[in-house]
């Protein structure tokens, strides 16, 4: 997942210099006071004129709009929206337009992009892992590379240690690497997390797969603990995927962010191990794999397994610049206060090795969620009133290649993150027709889950968990980069019960012709699609960041929730 292989570097903007000036929110001319909702003094209004205020602007949510962003958006002439082409340029444009059009101001000082430096690695694929007497291929049994920011990188002789999940997790009492000195050895340990093979033993969230099941987790705490490399044993059922994702999505450039420490601090190598390679690696030491697995089940374990690693990753690097884009609408009482609405605008641009068609025009993924951002924004800048505190617009980049443009942004938010209220993101809107329920990826994370109820209830819908909580979909979307550092963060959208027969009948139709199009060429827009899902769901989240931005409250993470700490 979030792979693609074509970024280039484009060295300026020419066409976002000087494109649009600030729009004035609040022309003071002696008595003169705009009637837009950023002004920070506002006339106060009755509770009925506040209900009629909202749903005014709940109701100027148009599908007609929704379509028609999403079809420009989707377009050819938008190449697929690839970071730092002309595509990206194209987007950027179009939705700096569309802010100022609706009356949101720039939200990075008097602009409204936030650069983002990329960084593109590409492991040299003519490598071997030796680990023992034993080589083991890339892409076969084994794939390799690392975050180190240098051309080449060299792991020697690097003594084996298993460490069961590779989880340190206080509030679980878990931690495998309790009183294990892991600096200068390679670390092997499982993929997900204890939960999932003890579906009903208590531990962690059962099947629901936590963030400790993540492999992006495993990498960073064996980091975090000085390990010199670390590989993860990739299994089928707890990783939600075969090996070929694993060959295909963690061979070729790999992307990330430019870091202070040009990766250092990252561990050499990070890589995976098949599970036959697992196999034979253990019984080389004189263990049997499952019967280890078994061990590492029932609580925090290590085992040395009296074997070393050795592998040479050569490395080219390759950097680029692209931008988010960040528009707010100025709360009227609290305006230092931020709800932060997300969605990336990204996808993967074109390939014109393909025979026939060569874009992949992202219309679902995520043309839907950036046009409902937009849609968002008029309807916020509609009110009369402007909410109490600021909403703000965050569109990113570089999700594609693993959440990048949101992770930069948490990083280096241009909101301290403790005057961030909370996330709402939107990615990939319901295509499928108007729904009963409303699923909620990550259900149970937060209090968030309350406002979301309420909303939900007005529209005579019920919260639901989403398909497959043991594939960890809360943890592979932008929301994830304010969870990670504590901000409350929601992702939810159309559930999987129509609301009658015939959108019944509409969802098994349109089923068939989407499926197998994530990530492909065949993610169009269709003018089939009901568009009354996107719409419904609009609604729904907005509704959410309007109740929240008129109160004073400070939704928590839930006790259960890994983020809580």
């Amino acid at each position: 997942m979030h792979k693609n292989k074509n970024i280039k570097a484009i060295t300026s903007f020419p066409a976002l210099k000087g494109r649009l000036k600030q729009l004035t929110l609040c022309a003071l001319s002696g008595a003169l006071l705009l009637s837009v909702s950023a002004c920070s003094e506002q006339a106060s209004q009755t509770p009925e004129q506040a209900k009629a205020d909202f749903e005014a602007a709940y109701n100027s949510i148009s599908t007609e709009r929704l379509k028609n962003d999403i079809r420009v958006l989707s377009s050819d002439e938008f190449e697929g929206r690839l970071p730092t082409t002309e595509g990206e340029t194209k987007t950027l444009d179009f939705l700096t337009a569309g802010f100022t059009e609706a009356g949101f101001k720039p939200g990075n000082g008097d602009s409204f992009f936030q650069q983002v430096d990329l960084m593109q690695i590409t492991a040299d694929p003519d490598m071997t892992l030796r680990i023992g007497e034993n080589e083991f291929v890339y892409k076969v049994n084994m794939v390799a590379s690392s975050k180190r920011e240098v051309p080449s990188i060299e792991l020697s002789e690097s003594p084996i240690v298993f460490l069961g999940y590779g989880v340190n997790a206080p509030e679980y009492d878990w931690n495998d690497y309790d009183q294990v000195d892991v600096s200068g050895k390679t670390v092997i340990v499982l993929v997900n997390d204890p939960g999932f093979a003890a579906a009903d033993s208590g531990k962690f969230q059962g099947s629901t797969m936590t963030y400790y099941g993540r492999w992006s987790y495993k990498y960073e705490e064996a980091s975090r603990q000085g390990a010199d490399a670390v590989f993860i044993v990739h299994e089928t059922a707890p990783a939600s995927y075969g090996w070929s994702v694993v060959a295909n999505s963690w061979s070729g450039p790999q992307y990330g962010l430019v870091s202070p420490d040009q990766g250092q601090s990252r561990v050499k190598v990070e890589g995976w191990l098949s599970r036959d390679a697992a196999i034979k690696v253990f019984a080389d030491a004189g263990l049997d794999f499952d019967q280890e697995k078994e061990k590492a089940l029932q609580g925090p374990y290590s085992q040395a397994l009296d074997l070393s690693a050795s592998v040479t990753v050569n490395n080219s690097i390759e950097k680029s610049k692209s931008y988010n884009v960040f528009a707010s609408l100025p709360g009227s009482e609290l305006p230092d206060e931020h709800i932060i609405y997300t969605a990336h605008w990204d996808h993967l641009g074109k390939d014109e090795t393909k025979d026939g068609d060569q874009i992949y025009n992202g219309a679902h993924d995520n043309a839907t969620g950036t046009a409902a951002i937009i849609e968002m924004a008029r309807a916020f800048a509609s009110l009369e009133v402007a909410p109490k505190r600021t909403i703000s617009m965050l569109v990113v980049t570089a999700e594609e290649q693993g959440l990048l443009g949101s992770k930069y942004y948490a990083e280096n938010p241009i909101i301290p993150l403790d005057k961030t209220v909370a996330n709402i993101n939107m990615d990939a809107m319901n295509i499928l027709g108007p729904t009963k329920d409303v699923s909620v990826v990550g259900m149970g994370k937060s209090e968030l889950e309350s406002y979301l109820e309420k909303a939900a209830t007005n529209q005579g819908r019920v919260l639901t968990q989403e398909d497959r909580p043991e594939a960890g979909y809360y943890y592979r979307s932008d929301h994830f980069s304010f969870a990670k550092l504590g901000v409350p963060a929601l992702y939810a959208k159309g559930g999987s019960q129509p609301i009658n027969d015939e959108i019944a009948q509409y969802r098994k139709r349109m089923n068939v012709i989407v499926t197998g199009c994530y990530h492909q060429v065949c993610d169009q827009f269709r003018e089939t699609w009901n568009f009354e899902g996107i719409t419904e769901d609009t609604q729904l989240l907005f509704e959410v960041g309007y109740d929240l931005a008129n109160t004073s409250d400070w939704p928590q993470w839930n006790a259960t929730s890994e983020f809580q700490r």
